[in-house]
């Protein structure tokens, strides 16, 4: 998982409420587990204007030309600007997937879906919340400035805006930590493998029985 602590991107505006996990990557996709090429599909019914599959080349697809993601000035954008109940509906991981196969790191809105946002951590994107003030005014200040964009502090939980302001955002400590480490569930698990080794090591010796059918069958 990328590590994740200062950073700069574009932000994009996706100006709608109750942006559901179908929405994020339609259900033909989902029969894939590789975690990894589904960044083509984010928003597919939104960003294409024929139906795809996902043996379908997205290169071959017309495009929605009225859709955020496919207007020039948002091509590179690695920050998604939402409103609120982001990620709802399904709990499927591979929303995440897409969104950071596509190249975003940071999804800010003004409320997220519970699954939606622990996935979020797992796979190195960073969901922020906002009071809907706050997320208004960044709207508008996109909308204004081609060619907006953020800056992230994660470790002091801050957002610089281009004219000098600070926007503090709240973050689960031991989130954040993972983002900023890039531990993802396997990688944290092995940051405490001599813990593991260790305590394996002490059972068979204050509790042998447990072990002894194993070692027959061996």
């Amino acid at each position: 998982m990328k590590k994740l602590n200062l950073f700069t991107g574009l932000v994009a505006p996706l100006d709608r409420s109750n942006v559901d996990t179908d929405a994020l990557i339609p259900k033909q996709y989902i029969k894939s587990i590789r975690k990894s090429g589904f960044g083509p599909f984010l928003f597919d019914e939104w960003r294409y204007l024929d139906q795809g599959e996902l043996d379908k080349d997205p290169a071959s697809r017309q495009p929605n030309p009225e859709f955020v993601l496919n207007q020039p000035q948002y091509a590179d954008a690695t920050i998604l600007l939402s409103r609120e109940n982001f990620g709802c509906g399904s709990s499927r991981e591979h929303a995440v997937w897409a969104l950071e196969n596509y190249g975003f790191r940071m999804v800010i809105a003004t409320s997220f879906a519970d699954i939606f946002y622990g996935n979020c951590f797992k796979n190195g994107v960073l969901p922020i919340a906002l009071p809907a003030a706050q997320i208004e005014i960044l709207f508008q200040a996109v909308q204004a400035k081609p060619g907006y964009t953020l800056t992230l502090d994660l470790f002091s939980q801050l957002l610089l805006t281009p004219d000098g302001r600070d926007i503090h955002f709240e973050v689960e400590e031991g989130r954040k930590n993972r983002l900023i480490q890039g531990l993802d569930d396997i990688a944290l698990t092995l940051t405490l493998a001599d813990r593991i080794m260790r305590y394996e090591a002490q059972r068979k010796t204050t509790e042998p029985w447990l072990f002894a059918s194993r070692q027959a069958s061996q």
